[in-house]
């Protein structure tokens, strides 16, 4: 590991968070991720991410000195390391959070009992969502394959209903969840895009349309996740 972008790499390894979902947590396109891999981590990022992923900023920045804080114990010797020690973003300095998950239940949101999605609270901060406003659900469709699976598991934020053109948001449409990139026209006409271009087409919804068909706009989805279906070979 020989730049900031190497290191910042094997982080993302090591948290199993791919480039695609740290592009999206960080509000960067996946490109800036694979410019930030090659030519290293921005200067007015270090300070971000090193406090994200709880490591010196100097380590990060030119793999000197420890990778990792070690704050002095005030009650006794420092305790041997666990021997499966948690990733620094699964818990760094702060606590977790449960984010509670949520089905449609005729066209009405209603929590599923004792289900849900722990977060890094530190995480969500840095993104601007309060713990409070985030729900947890799965991918309705296929239309945002293969950047969202179906049936991944979805983290959106009830806050930020504003449109910022490109972004990723959960629907309600006539009873139905959705999620699409959305872009805003003129007079409020509503534009759904799907990641999957060749199967699904540009969607249009005037103010008008909109109002009759019962579209609202859940929420901006920041985090999704998903395991493989099964193991190859």
């Amino acid at each position: 590991m020989n730049t900031s972008g190497d290191r910042l790499k094997a982080l993302l390894h090591e948290c199993g968070l791919t480039p695609s979902d740290f592009a999206a947590q960080r509000s960067v396109t996946a490109q800036h991720v694979n410019n930030w891999f090659k030519r290293g981590v921005p200067l007015a990022r270090l300070d971000e991410l090193a406090d994200l992923f709880c490591v010196h900023r100097r380590w990060l920045r030119s793999g000197e000195g420890p990778k990792h804080p070690n704050p002095i114990l005030r009650n006794g010797p420092p305790r041997p390391a666990p021997a499966n020690p948690p990733t620094p973003l699964s818990v760094g300095q702060g606590r977790l959070v449960n984010v509670p998950y949520y089905e449609l239940n005729r066209g009405l949101l209603s929590p599923v009992p004792s289900k849900h999605l722990r977060l890094p609270a530190k995480a969500l901060k840095a993104l601007g969502v309060q713990a409070a406003n985030a729900i947890s659900m799965a991918m309705p469709d296929s239309n945002m394959f293969p950047l969202i699976p179906l049936e991944a598991t979805l983290v959106i934020d009830l806050g930020m209903t504003q449109v910022i053109d490109g972004e990723t948001y959960a629907l309600l449409h006539n009873g139905s969840l959705r999620v699409h990139n959305l872009s805003l026209g003129q007079h409020g006409t509503l534009y759904l895009h799907s990641h999957d271009r060749r199967n699904y087409a540009v969607e249009r919804y005037t103010l008008a349309q909109r109002q009759a068909q019962g579209l609202e706009i859940l929420g901006w989805v920041f985090h999704w996740s998903h395991f493989r279906q099964q193991r190859p070979g």
